[in-house]
C-alpha cells in the first residue's frame, strides 16, 4: 500500500452536515468505531471537526491539531472540515492544518 491511509466514518448514517448527528448517536457508535480503529491499528486517526471527536474522547474542550489522548490505540488529530460550508478557515489555514498532520505522519514513516 503506497499511502497507508484510509477514510471511514464514526457513525454509519450519512448526513449532509455534522450537526445532523446527535451527541447520543455519536456516543452510541463509539464502541464499534473504537473496535474498528483498534483492529486496523492506524498510527493516527484524524477527525474533521470537533463535535464528534469531543463526544468520542469524552473531552469537552478540544483544540485543533494533535490531542493528548489516544482512541483505539491511535493518536488523535483534529482538523478543520474542508467543506465549502466551513467558512471559518481560509484556504491557507486549511493547508497549514493538513500539512501539520502530513509532516507528523511522514516523520513516523521516515524509518520505513
Amino acid at each position: 500500500m503506497q499511502y497507508e491511509c484510509g477514510l471511514t466514518t464514526a457513525v454509519s448514517r450519512p448526513t449532509a452536515r455534522a450537526e445532523q448527528l446527535s451527541r447520543s448517536e455519536i456516543k452510541a457508535a463509539a464502541p464499534d468505531f473504537e473496535r474498528k480503529i483498534t483492529h486496523y491499528a492506524p498510527r493516527y486517526v484524524a477527525f474533521l471537526g470537533k463535535m464528534a471527536v469531543s463526544e468520542l474522547i469524552g473531552k469537552r474542550d478540544v483544540d485543533w491539531g494533535l490531542q493528548s489522548v489516544t482512541f483505539g490505540g491511535a493518536r488523535v488529530w483534529v482538523l478543520p472540515n474542508p467543506s465549502g460550508l466551513n467558512r471559518a478557515f481560509s484556504l491557507d489555514a486549511l493547508v497549514t492544518a493538513y500539512r501539520e498532520l502530513r509532516l507528523a505522519v511522514d516523520s513516523v514513516h521516515c524509518t520505513l
